[in-house]
């Protein structure tokens, strides 16, 4: 304390005037952007002050009489829009109350430019729903970005797809992978699973079959330890490791379970952000307008239908599967039209590219009763799934139509 300098009070106090002087004409000068800024200069230089024109202007409205002036009247308001410089917000005099309900958030701004860049504007016509819009103050439901979303999710589906990989499978066919999906299907309705963690689970069991050999004995392990990462990705009270291996009536010890399950995630490279069948059907089923639990309950059978054989589970890209099963669906149940242009405009397919797929899946719908892997049907053929699978498939997607080819 003792060492501190001591300032004279004595210091030419002037100088001390003049830097803070200048510094408070720096300061000032920054805010002549957004201000009304009298320039101390430019009145020593004898130049009148903003203020003073404004005066001067008044008196013009009154009846002075002057020759013209350049400033804007007062009167004269300018509406400020988005795209407009902020230069232009200096002339406002007048402003006519508070417009925060009026103004749109930066997001939707950008989002109409874009469309209207691209020409997607005018594109959408009157027999096009806005599937959307009750969604509008859901900010949950990201209105604004969900188209984006799905045609990000159409790009990057083929990097998540399964091709044919059975020739690579010494040990193991499509029947026994029919199995594994049946008992799968079971254990996840038993466990009372989220419905994305199936197709997850079984987007991972196919996506390791086609990177490894897997002996006929360790396919159930396969199985649930795929279903154990699918349960960490998607749930939030997710199954342990001992529940599957008791339900699995101990086939398999713990310790088996845990190092099938880094060798999984080892071999995907911790690749699970994929768009599966589930992604699609949602959106698809609320383009399907109008639409009810009957109409979901009975898309989803068919899809998990698709899932379960293998012959649509590697033959048809994600979104294809799901829109065909949305089709199929409303063929069965005898809608109106059988496929409308919101359908189309949202799935991105038309009839003549689902008919093919949408035959298969009707296919195995009129085959479920008879087949020995219950598990699915059991499923839907309860009252809480409406009893979907109890309907008569649609007779004009099956291989021999009854009558003339009309659902």
């Amino acid at each position: 304390m003792a060492s501190r300098a001591i300032v004279p009070q004595h210091e030419n106090n002037g100088e001390v005037k003049l830097k803070n002087a200048l510094a408070d004409g720096r300061n000032r000068r920054v805010l002549q952007d957004i201000g009304n800024f009298v320039n101390e200069r430019a009145a020593a230089q004898g130049k009148k002050p903003i203020t003073e024109g404004a005066v001067v202007v008044a008196q013009a409205v009154k009846g002075v009489q002057r020759k013209q002036v350049d400033k804007p009247k007062p009167e004269n308001v300018i509406v400020i829009s988005s795209d407009e410089k902020s230069e232009k917000s200096k002339h406002v005099t007048k402003r006519q109350g508070s417009s925060r309900k009026d103004v749109k958030t930066l997001t939707s701004i950008l989002s109409a430019r874009s469309k209207a860049a691209c020409g997607l504007v005018n594109k959408l016509n009157d027999s096009i729903e806005n599937i959307d819009g009750a969604d509008a103050g859901n900010e949950l439901a990201v209105t604004e970005y969900v188209d984006d979303i799905y045609k990000f999710y159409k790009l990057t589906e083929d990097e998540g797809r399964v091709r044919d990989y059975m020739d690579l499978q010494p040990d193991i066919n499509a029947k026994m992978r029919s199995i594994l999906v049946d008992w799968l299907i079971e254990v996840h309705r038993k466990f009372e699973l989220m419905p994305e963690t199936l197709y997850l689970t079984m987007n991972i069991v196919d996506r390791f079959l086609s990177m490894k050999v897997v002996r006929r004995k360790e396919l159930q392990l396969v199985g649930i330890s795929a279903m154990l990462v699918a349960c960490k990705y998607e749930e939030i009270w997710a199954p342990e490791v001992n529940d599957f291996v008791f339900i699995s009536d101990n086939a398999y010890a713990r310790e088996h379970v845990l190092v099938m399950e880094k060798t999984i995630l080892d071999k995907l490279e911790w690749c699970l952000t994929v768009p599966t069948p589930y992604v699609f059907l949602v959106r698809f089923i609320k383009a399907s307008v109008p639409s009810d639990d009957k109409m979901e309950d009975l898309v989803f059978y068919l899809a998990e239908l698709g899932l379960m054989q293998y012959p649509s589970a590697v033959s048809y890209c994600p979104s294809m599967l799901a829109a065909a099963a949305v089709y199929a669906a409303r063929c069965t149940l005898g809608e109106s039209p059988l496929w409308s242009e919101t359908l189309k405009h949202h799935t991105g397919y038309s009839v003549e590219q689902l008919i093919e797929c949408a035959k298969l899946l009707v296919k195995f719908h009129s085959t479920a009763a008879e087949s020995k892997l219950k598990a699915l049907y059991r499923k839907f053929s309860s009252p809480d799934r409406n009893a979907v699978a109890l309907l008569a498939p649609a007779k004009c997607l099956l291989p021999i139509a009854i009558h003339d080819g009309e659902c």
